[in-house]
């Protein structure tokens, strides 16, 4: 994609990898992804070729680093928003419990609702709960999303 991503472009791209079954590390269209994944893909899409190389993690890697490695990624590439002030499109960062460090990302729909992967699913749009809400910790807009 040339020029700034558009956000109805970034969730089109998000909504096409809906039914992507789960699969850690994985980030390929209808193949498989994990939540950083789907984000990966998403990048490749509507902003161009990943910023640096995967890393590798295991499933249970922010609790073993207890650093916030996924949001100081996200910090390098993508660009920080108030959570008050997200918008569909955006990146979203959660932390399962509140001493531990974000590790799940999703991008934000429209109507309260996000899009993520996670264990033991494909790629889905769900309702942002209050029991996401609660754990949300960051958000993060493409750079140049208008």
């Amino acid at each position: 994609m040339s020029g700034a991503p558009d956000r109805a472009a970034i969730l089109a791209e998000a909504r096409a990898w809906i039914g992507t079954p789960y699969l850690h590390r994985a980030s390929l269209k209808g193949h498989g992804a994990d939540c950083l994944g789907l984000v990966r893909g998403i990048w490749r899409v509507v902003v161009g070729p990943e910023p640096e190389a995967l890393p590798a993690y295991a499933p249970d890697w922010a609790e073993a680093g207890r650093r916030e490695t996924l949001a100081d990624t996200a910090r390098r590439h993508l660009v920080a928003v108030p959570l008050a002030e997200a918008q569909p499109g955006d990146v979203l960062l959660f932390r399962f419990r509140e001493h531990l460090p974000a590790k799940h990302a999703a991008l934000l729909s429209e109507g309260g609702r996000m899009i993520h992967a996670y264990d033991g699913a494909s790629v889905c749009e769900t309702a942002l709960t209050p029991w996401w809400r609660r754990r949300l910790a960051y958000a993060f807009a493409f750079p140049g999303a208008g």
